[in-house]
């Protein structure tokens, strides 16, 4: 085992951050439920009022149009089952917990880049005018590409649509500002930025009626009924303000992921870059080894202390063939050879270095293989 576990999928989840943890150990011990008015109960509903505030600049939103979740799926089915529209339009890249929020959603195509066919989705929202949700990522979760979200919302409010953002990968890695994306709906996650897994948030434009997914008590403004998770909250408020705070940091984990890059180009110049022509998350590498699959790299990685994924984390633990490189026209034995590269906050140069260090030994066996 190495000295040094290189952990490479923040896409995933990051690391929880130690102030984001303290937080978390220390709401604990504070007894207090936000619903009461007796003095316990009001003092832990101001630190989830503050930790509210926080969550809110961290997407340029009001703390008001902040309704918490159990996390970014949630947050993605309460804006989608909880629309009240007749259709829904999502991209062919979306996150599964988008995919599958609704039946039949019909699927706007993207072009070979990766990035939505707006010229399709206009098309689609003509030749069917009647009130529709439309739900475009603001960046994908596997190859990192950003998406045109602030068109995107122009071309739905122009026939009456509302319009959805699954920011989850974006928040922390990039600036995110709901009124400049035209966005009416947004969702956030902590687990991404280096806040406690289970908790999100979903951002709602002041105005918009949803329908409450889970029904009872009334907590968040009638939309999400249940105790709140105070511990959870209090470390997304922590985690999203010193995201927020340290996004010039993405400069240095850019560059780290740059290196990374061209280190894989020099080993197999024969390598397939996905998203590396278009705008993408400064922190994330999607490529594909033609012959080498992605089960075996990162089970290889994983046993030289290297942590990289296939695809998306979210399928129950699953490696399978990535829809998302699938819709961008790449054939199903490129696609099933794809791994993603993701950093962050504490990424380091040794992490980049154990990489390369493994990567190159595995594709060393593999061409000898081939040769014998």
């Amino acid at each position: 085992m190495n000295a040094r576990f290189a952990y490479l999928d923040y896409n995933a989840t990051a690391p929880v951050r130690p102030e984001a943890a303290r937080a978390v150990f220390e709401a604990l011990q504070t007894c207090g439920n936000p619903s009461s008015i007796h003095t316990a109960g009001r003092a832990v509903r101001q630190q989830v009022e503050a930790a509210r505030s926080e969550v809110a600049a961290l997407a340029g939103a009001d703390a008001s149009q902040v309704i918490f979740t159990s996390g970014g799926s949630e947050a993605n089915q309460l804006a989608l089952r909880g629309s009240q529209v007749t259709r829904v339009l999502v991209s062919a890249i979306e996150h599964d917990s988008v995919l599958a929020a609704m039946e039949q959603p019909a699927i706007i195509p993207v072009l070979e880049s990766g990035v939505i066919d707006l010229m399709a989705l206009k098309k689609m929202l003509i030749d069917a005018p009647q009130p529709a949700l439309v739900s475009v990522m603001l960046a994908n979760n596997e190859t990192g590409i950003l998406q045109p979200v602030a068109e995107a919302a122009r071309i739905a409010h122009a026939h009456g649509a509302v319009l959805h953002c699954d920011a989850v990968q974006a928040a922390g890695k990039l600036a995110v500002d709901c009124e400049a994306l035209g966005a009416d709906l947004l969702s956030l996650s902590a687990h991404k930025i280096g806040g406690p897994q289970g908790i999100g948030a979903l951002i709602v434009r002041g105005g918009l009626m949803l329908n409450a997914q889970l029904r009872g008590g009334g907590q968040e403004r009638g939309l999400r009924s249940g105790t709140e998770n105070v511990p959870g909250i209090i470390g997304f408020g922590v985690a999203a303000n010193i995201a927020r705070a340290s996004l010039d940091q993405m400069a240095r984990v850019m560059a780290l992921r740059d290196q990374l890059e061209a280190g894989v180009a020099a080993i197999a110049p024969q390598t397939v870059f996905f998203g590396r022509d278009v705008a993408r998350l400064p922190n994330t590498a999607c490529f594909a080894q033609p012959g080498l699959s992605a089960v075996t790299q990162v089970m290889a990685l994983d046993l030289s202390g290297v942590a990289v994924s296939a695809g998306s984390a979210c399928s129950s633990g699953k490696v399978s063939r990535s829809k998302v490189l699938r819709a961008m026209g790449a054939k199903d034995d490129l696609a099933a050879c794809a791994i993603r590269i993701s950093l962050g906050w504490g990424s380091q140069a040794e992490d980049v270095a154990a990489f390369l260090n493994a990567w190159e030994k595995l594709y060393g066996r593999a061409v000898m293989r081939r040769a014998g």
